[in-house]
Order: structure tokens, then sequence, then C-alpha cells
């Protein structure tokens, strides 16, 4: 394209690069990853106009951008400043049909009028007028991706945000200056498009690095992955072990772990019907996870009144609470629930297939490589909520950076739930990544039936009480030493265990004694040291009854590591005491501060709780900073849920 055609041979070529780009173009599968900032610029739907910026070898990768803009608002003229060259014209006759029209000019140089002047005042006119244009700020001569200071002083002028833009596809590369990819019929093709950047006279001395670190950022977000070969190792492994996954299915079924007549869910089969319409899937894996993401479901449905949501779990406990905490949101009977499918690429294929999603967004540290890349190939664009990554998980993704940085790399965008977590991910390779805060943090208060809770408390009245909450398997143990040490002193002691898993109750009842079970509705009698509440969904109930509580998964043990989530029982103003292992929740902890008492073992912790029943306003005070300590931005869902609804918008 670089190479000057005579007069006679430009009609011809004209004719053959307008129709070969027709087809490279409209045979492509395109995914568009659009910045939700950057999404109403580019649709002519913000409040001023936009410069569009892309390196100069994605120029014949425009017109796909030009066509997804136009599709959405057909009143829009969007322009592309070229050369005055006839190289420069041969473009404009090229692109002509994807309905963009031209301004030619460029810098001048060494006093040589190049129509800059002149292109700029049409230019300042342009945007002035609300109308787009597309730069290509290392053009028409380069140096290659290197920003010329004319596009930033077009910005500047013109007071319009610069978005910035990558593109791949498949591809010939030429061989000019700028190495231009020329696109190749029937592949793929990418389109980033990442937040706009406004050039102020206060950052003059800087923008031009700003533009080009986020020009090369969006390009690198657009290139396909490394590990090609890892990430086919790792879906041929899972296939050969498809045959033990599916004994280990039948395993968990005996164990109360599957749903007789669901566990095909975890196949990828299901006999429900897609919904007609656009459908949204969130994965969240166990209880935690799908608490956080209520509010999000809620805003979602909120927001359109057509839209469905597909959310699948991998637990039965997680499945149960939706179903109970469904019938309080309006449209809950637009949610439908299944089993997420174990990471074998055939079945995570008959999952996207049957449910056809228009986005998927993941929770927390949900990374599963065949899942992910399965949802690349299918075009659906995902995100990852509230993402999490703990020291040990980054360093066992680092055994494997390739395929970690491909399998991150898939994602539109990530919102971490914090700086700590964000620099993890960022280590392995992730790049559109942000901080909006924590779900966890922005939830409302756990939900207790107002009869329910006035009975407990009357139950509970007259004698001293603790609350063991969300332990794990072994951890009765150090709770049962704790509580007998107690009650030398305060014989009428009731110890209160909420079980993680409620299915442990009968085993954890025998184990001390026949305690009573609240899920075979039995009540604790004055002579009950214990009682074990095996409900599920109940936490909120017993926060609130209960003024002091230790949260479990906390204390050294197997199987043991990261704790709970502490604001939830933090929000009712509990008087609070974790184990040492609180890694999962490092954020809220150090939050709370020394609202929160840390007991490294079970002499440790009976003698915690001995001091709090002895002194009320002791307790009382430290459960007061517990709650002041809460406060969180409660405007975080509905900004996740505005952004996947745009994700929706960006297939």
């Amino acid at each position: 394209m670089t190479r000057r055609l005579s007069w006679t041979a430009r009609p011809a070529a004209i004719v053959l690069l307008r129709s070969y780009l027709r087809l490279a173009i409209g045979t492509t599968r395109w995914t568009f990853d659009i910045h939700p900032d950057a999404e109403p610029l580019l649709t002519g739907q913000g409040d001023h106009s936009v410069l569009v910026a892309f390196w100069h070898e994605t120029l014949a990768l425009t017109p796909a951008l030009l066509r997804r803009s136009l599709t959405r608002n057909p009143a829009m003229r969007p322009h592309v400043l070229i050369s005055r060259n006839r190289d420069g014209r041969l473009i404009a006759d090229i692109i002509a049909p994807w309905g963009a029209g031209t301004i030619a000019g460029s810098t001048d140089r060494k006093g040589k009028d190049k129509g800059g002047a002149a292109a700029l005042r049409q230019l300042l006119a342009l945007i002035r007028s609300g109308e787009p244009v597309v730069i290509t700020p290392d053009g028409p001569r380069g140096p290659r991706r290197q920003v010329e200071q004319g596009t930033i002083g077009l910005a500047r002028l013109s007071g319009a945000p610069i978005v910035p833009v990558g593109g791949w596809c498949a591809h010939w590369r030429l061989g000019g200056w700028d190495r231009m990819m020329l696109p190749l019929p029937f592949g793929r093709g990418r389109i980033v498009c990442g937040a706009p950047i406004t050039a102020t006279r206060a950052d003059q001395d800087t923008a031009r690095a700003t533009l080009a670190t986020a020009l090369d950022a969006a390009m690198h977000a657009a290139t396909p992955a490394p590990a090609r070969a890892a990430q086919r190792l790792w879906a041929g492994l899972a296939t050969l072990l498809a045959p033990a996954l599916t004994l280990l299915l039948h395993r968990r079924l005996a164990r109360g772990k599957e749903i007789r007549g669901r566990q095909r869910e975890r196949m990828g089969l299901t006999t429900r019907p897609r919904p007609p319409g656009k459908l949204v899937w969130l994965h969240a894996a166990s209880v935690g996870e799908t608490l956080s993401i209520l509010p999000v479901i809620a805003d979602l449905l909120a927001q359109d009144a057509s839209l469905h949501v597909l959310i699948t779990t991998a637990t039965v406990t997680a499945a149960t609470l939706l179903e109970q905490r469904l019938a309080d949101i309006e449209g809950g009977t637009r949610v439908i629930h299944q089993f997420i499918p174990l990471d074998v690429p055939r079945w995570i294929g008959r999952f996207l297939r049957r449910w056809r999603p228009n986005a998927a967004a993941l929770t927390e540290s949900e990374l599963w490589p065949n899942l992910i890349e399965s949802c690349h190939r299918h075009g659906i664009p995902l995100a990852l909520l509230n993402a999490r990554l703990s020291d040990r998980a980054r360093a066992g993704w680092g055994r494997v950076p390739s395929l970690a940085a491909r399998m991150l790399g898939r994602f539109a965008w990530i919102a971490a739930r914090s700086d700590r977590d964000a620099a993890r991910f960022r280590t392995l390779g992730a790049e559109r990544i942000d901080t909006p805060g924590d779900l966890k943090n922005a939830a409302p208060p756990l939900p207790a039936d107002p009869a329910t809770l006035a009975h407990v408390r009357t139950l509970l009245a007259h004698r001293p009480v603790w609350l063991a909450a969300a332990t794990h398997e072994g951890e009765e143990e150090d709770i049962a030493k704790a509580a007998r040490q107690i009650r030398t002193r305060y014989p009428t002691l009731l110890t209160v265990i909420v079980p993680r898993h409620p299915e442990r109750g009968p085993a954890i009842a025998e184990g001390l004694g026949k305690a009573p079970r609240r899920a075979a509705g039995q009540e604790p009698g004055p002579d009950d040291a214990f009682w074990i509440c095996d409900t599920l969904g109940e936490l909120g109930l017993f926060y609130q009854a209960v003024p002091i509580v230790f949260i479990g998964n906390s204390l050294p043990g197997p199987g043991r590591r990261g704790g709970h989530n502490p604001l939830e029982p933090a929000r009712f103003g509990a008087t609070l005491a974790t184990g040492p292992l609180t890694e999962n929740f490092l954020d809220a902890f150090t939050r709370l501060g020394n609202a929160v008492q840390i007991v490294p073992d079970a002499d440790a912790l009976a003698q915690w709780v001995e001091a709090m029943l002895a002194d009320p306003a002791r307790r009382a005070g430290a459960g007061q900073r517990a709650a002041v300590a809460t406060h969180a931005d409660s405007t975080l869902p509905n900004r996740l849920a505005t952004r996947l609804l745009a994700l929706m918008d960006a297939r």
C-alpha cells in the first residue's frame, strides 16, 4: 500500500483493495473490548467529540470499528486524518464505503507545507460540531509507534478526549516502515479501546508518553496471548481425565455434594431451555461469592427489564442459599441457576452452545483455563469481578507464567478487590485491571427474620453465650476445648457453633455428646453446653443474636486457611476474634484493625471469651469500633452491573 501506483493502475488497485478489505473485514469474527467510559464517545452519545487513536500499522483494521460505531449510530460522520500524498488519497478511496470522511494533511516539516495548518482548522471545526476524528499518532511516515506532538496539540486545543485503540487479526505484515497489518479473510480479530485520555497544559511533558503507553497496552491486550502449547496440554489432560471426573461426580453425589438428577449439569448437560433475548452469565463458586454478587444481580435486573441472568455455582450450599435469596430480589424469576461444568473442553463447549451468553463474569479467584479459553473461542466477552489472588495462588500460577498470561489476557477487564490483589494479577500478566472496591465491603447486612430473631434472643437470654461462626472440619475440637475451659468460670455457658458446611452438623453434634441441632428442630436446654446451628443462610440471625463472635477457618490445622469475611458480623457491632489465618480477607481484617482480636490457639480463644464476658463495656466498645469500620461504597454493585451491561454491547 505504501508503494506509489501509476494513475492508470490506481482505479484497478482501489477496486481490488476495497473488495479484498470488504471480504477480509466482513468474514473476520471480531471481538470488541470497549472500556465503559469510551463506549458513549465511540457511538456519538457522549457530551463531546472524541479523537480515536490507532498506531499506523493497524490502519487497515479501522473499518471494523467504524462499522460497529455506525451500526449503533448511523447519524455519525467520522473522519480519518490522512496524508496529502498519493498513498493518503488511495487510503481515502479505499475506506470510503465504510462511511468515513477524510481530512488530508500532516505535520509541516523543514519549512515544507504539508497541509497541517489547514487540516488542523478543519479538524477543530469537525470536533466542535461533535464529529469523531480518527488519527494515527505515528503517521504518515513514522518513526513507528512514536507519538507526534501534533496529536497532543490537537487534543489540547479541542478539549476532546483521546481513546487509545489497539487491534489484531489474522494478517499479513507489509514491508513498509510501519509493518502494516493486512487482514486475512475468515479469521478472528479483536479491537481493544482503552480508557479515554485527556491532554492538558499541566501534563504537556508526559502526554506523549502516556498516549504511547496506552496505545501499546491496547495493542498488547488485542494480540492473542502466548502459551498455545501449554493451553493445548492443559485441555488435553482435562480431556484424558474426563472418565475419572465422571466417577468423581458419582462419589460426590453419594456424599451429598451433588444433587441427584442434576449432576449431569457438571458435564454441560441440561434440559432447561435458554430464555429468549439477552442473557448474562455470572459464576460464583460457593456461598461467599454468591452473597457478594447478589447485589450486582439485583442491579442488572433493575437496569434492564428484558435481561435474563444465568448464575452458576460449584456447591450445593451456594445453590440452596441462592434459591432462598432470589425470593427477595425484584425480577428474581429472571434468574436461572445451573451447576458449573467441570473444566473439560467438551463439557464447557456444550454449556456455552446451550446457553449462548452475551457476556460472562467470573468472581474472585475462579480461574479455569479451559472455560476461559472456550469463552474466547465462542466470542463471549469475559470479566472477572471482585478479583482476588493469594500469594499461594500467585506462586502456583507463576510456575506456568505463559499459561497464566494467556488466560488473564482473555478478560475484557478485571475488577480487583484491592490494590494488593491487582498487583499480584499484574505480575502474572494482567493488564486491563482496576480496583473499584471490594463487593464484600459493599454488601448489605445479612438478613434475619424479625420473629425468629426475637425468639432466639429470648432463648439465649440470661446465660453467657458466644458464637463460633463458619467453622471448618477439625476446628470444632479447638472450639470445644476452649468452651470447656470457659465453663470452669461460667458453668452455664452456651457455645453456638455454625459450621460452614451444614451437612457436617450431625457429625459435629455426635462428637459433642449428641448436642442439639437446629436443622433437626432442636433447641438447647439449660444443661446443654453446645448448640449446633447447621442451617443454611442464617448467619445474619446469629450475628445479631450473639454479641461475641469467633470467625472460623482461621485456626491452624489441616485444610484450614484464610479465614472468612469479618465485615459480616462487624456490621452488627459484634465483638470479634479470629485465628491467625486471615489471608483470604487480609484487607478487611486490616481495615478493622484492633477491633478484631487475633487468637493463635484454643487457650488464647478461651481467655478472650472470658475477658469479653467479664467486661461488657469493653465488649461494646470493640463492637462499636468494628461497626464504624464497615462503612463502604454502596454504589459499587450498580457500577459493576453497568459495566457488565456495556460488556454485552461490546460483543
